[in-house]
């Protein structure tokens, strides 16, 4: 900064502002929290080579992020922003199955509204073919090898129409 006021890491690390100091355009006087957590996770001369071997203009973002992960660290010292982006992910999931579980009770409860469809009407013809196919699937099963052991007697008397 050079002027009246030390950048906050030059006021934290004791030391004159110079014109030419790397911090002072990212962290402002007024706002000593945000180097004190950068400088309590990466470490000051860290933090000082990665801002040298940045370009200008990409420099910003990077003291953003830093200050980002450096917050998330203080919070989480294990797993740092990656704990925070877990977390987040995960609840997205739950809200995702909440939400596939309400669409699906919404789709039940509009079938149960809609009025049923009316059975289709069957003729004579059609009623004399599905009782022959079940009358033919029943003595299938009557001669089935698992079925031999039953009296053929008691079959027919239950079932006449065999």
């Amino acid at each position: 900064m050079g002027g009246n006021s030390p950048c906050a890491s030059c006021k934290l690390l004791r030391r004159r502002c110079t014109k030419d100091c790397i911090f002072a355009p990212f962290f402002p006087s007024d706002e000593p929290h945000k180097f004190a957590m950068v400088h309590k996770v990466f470490g000051a001369s860290n933090v000082s080579k990665m801002l040298q071997e940045l370009p200008l203009h990409q420099r910003e973002d990077a003291v953003s992020s830093l200050v980002y992960e450096a917050n998330a660290r203080m919070r989480d010292p294990v797993y740092g922003c990656v704990g925070a982006i877990s977390y987040l992910q995960n609840q997205v999931s739950q809200l995702q199955m909440q939400l596939a579980v309400a669409q699906a009770e919404i789709l039940c409860i509009q079938m149960q509204q809609e009025p049923a469809l009316p059975e289709p009407q069957m003729d004579a013809d059609d009623k004399s073919f599905v009782v022959h196919n079940e009358l033919s699937s029943m003595a299938q099963f009557m001669n089935h090898p698992s079925t031999s052991n039953v009296p053929q007697e008691a079959l027919k008397r239950e079932y006449p129409w065999t």
